[in-house]
């Protein structure tokens, strides 16, 4: 896991290891002094050994930390969020289960408000949603104009975005569901109706076993629950999915607890907003939640 960011205009000039004391607080001196000896500093992609090189605006920096993670903390207790991206005006998360993006009451924990906290701003803002229990890639704008653009990207069906999933059953190769979601908003529910709006996925069997299958899920439209509808609809339900998943699949599989959904990528163009530049045709990628890697391991061989 790398995390990268760009030197701003405010730290030109400055020591790297000052540097990055004061931007990963939460890191100490001896691990960021380790990580520079080993080589796991690079600027511009170039291996850099000595903690009193100086930085210069516009380079880019990519740490490999030993645990691979860095760690926001949040107001009440500990919480670890895993940062793939960290550039001026974009961070990319890898969300855990358990947590909602935005808070549901005031000061409430979520992934936006640990950010707050870390970064000592309320700007941040989320671009799109996942549900409390669907872990993976997220995009965060961390200033107006880039919410802004992030917000037209996705709108526009710009952004590809790719999910893994493990279904009940043994789906086909392939599979293109076109199917328009109706969304109950007081019951929190979605379901297929020729009253809703349109709504586009393309599933895609990777592994079967015959019991289950391990799927790549492209959306190819961004609507509330749209994955675990459009599985159910095939009649190939998210295991674990307690609202629109296979009640006798769920209860013979209890130590899955969450739907096994994963934001996997999020993939953007290369023509963007030049607030964009530094994620411009670039792609992100959540490594899979452990409960996920052990299913596909021990059902399917897979290691990943």
């Amino acid at each position: 896991m790398s995390y990268t960011l760009n030197v701003s205009n405010d730290d030109d000039g400055r020591r790297l290891d000052r540097f990055l004391r004061t931007t990963f607080k939460t890191v100490t001196l001896g691990e960021i002094m380790k990580s520079i000896r080993k080589g796991e500093v690079r600027i511009n992609g170039a291996r850099v050994r000595d903690g009193s090189t100086h930085i210069s605006s516009g380079d880019e920096l990519t740490v490999k930390w030993e645990k691979g993670e860095v760690v926001i903390p949040k107001s009440a207790g500990l919480g670890k969020i895993k940062v793939i991206h960290h550039g001026r005006n974009v961070m990319i998360v890898n969300k855990p289960s358990g947590i909602l993006v935005q808070p549901d009451e005031p000061n409430g924990d979520s992934v936006i408000t640990r950010i707050w906290s870390f970064l000592g701003t309320r700007t941040p803002a989320a671009v799109h949603r996942l549900d409390r229990n669907t872990t993976g890639v997220l995009a965060v704008a961390l200033h107006g104009d880039a919410l802004r653009a992030l917000e037209a990207l996705f709108k526009a069906r710009r952004v590809r975005k790719i999910y893994m999933a493990v279904l009940v059953g043994k789906i086909q190769d392939e599979i293109t569901v076109d199917a328009s979601l109706l969304k109950d908003a007081e019951n929190n529910t979605v379901k297929v109706s020729p009253d809703g709006m349109r709504a586009v996925s393309k599933i895609t069997c990777l592994s079967s076993d015959g019991e289950y299958s391990l799927a790549r899920i492209e959306l190819l439209t961004g609507r509330t629950h749209q994955a675990r509808v459009h599985a159910a609809h095939i009649g190939h339900p998210i295991l674990g999915d307690r609202k629109y998943g296979d009640f006798n699949a769920n209860r013979a599989m209890k130590s899955i607890t969450r739907p096994l959904l994963h934001a996997y990528e999020l993939g953007f163009p290369e023509d963007i907003d030049e607030s964009l530049e530094e994620i411009s045709g670039r792609n992100f990628v959540a490594e899979l939640p452990d409960d996920m890697k052990d299913f596909t391991e021990k059902r399917f061989n897979i290691k990943k």
